[in-house]
């Protein structure tokens, strides 16, 4: 199962937003070119952004800005803020046979392994800030 997009195109426009907000008025039509998406898919992420205390959004074309610090927003709060993964990164085949031994116990050996991959993933994305992404960011630009 892969994390959907919606991760990487949020994460995109949230840097969008930084780097072009203080010269441009950032719109959805303006993310969408640099993200190369319809508009709609950045207007859906801005509203879960929006949701999640990230980014104020002005009615018609007024643009988007962040509103929360950018060393307050982690790569997980995105993730999160977008529902990248429906509940469990594994998806676990349905039903397997509780006649078979290896069927039966299945998830005794395998969900906890599964569950602590997930878990490290999380918690790599806890450490970056999107203040540690724009300085990067920075640094590949000039």
């Amino acid at each position: 199962m892969k994390i959907t997009s919606r991760f990487t195109v949020a994460v995109h426009t949230l840097l969008t937003i930084y780097y072009f907000g203080e010269k441009n008025k950032v719109t959805s039509d303006f993310i969408a070119q640099s993200v190369c998406v319809n508009p709609v898919v950045i207007r859906r992420t801005l509203l879960s952004l929006k949701a999640a205390g990230m980014v104020e959004v002005k009615a018609g074309s007024g643009g988007a800005s962040i509103v929360k610090e950018l060393q307050d927003i982690t790569l997980y709060d995105v993730y999160r803020a977008v529902d990248s993964v429906e509940g469990d990164l594994f998806h676990f085949h349905e039903n397997p046979n509780p006649a078979c031994p290896v069927g039966r116990n299945i998830h005794a050996v395998l969900d906890s392994h599964l569950s602590d991959a997930q878990a490290a993933m999380e918690n790599e994305l806890k450490k970056v800030t999107l203040a540690d992404l724009t300085r990067q960011l920075n640094q590949k630009i000039v």
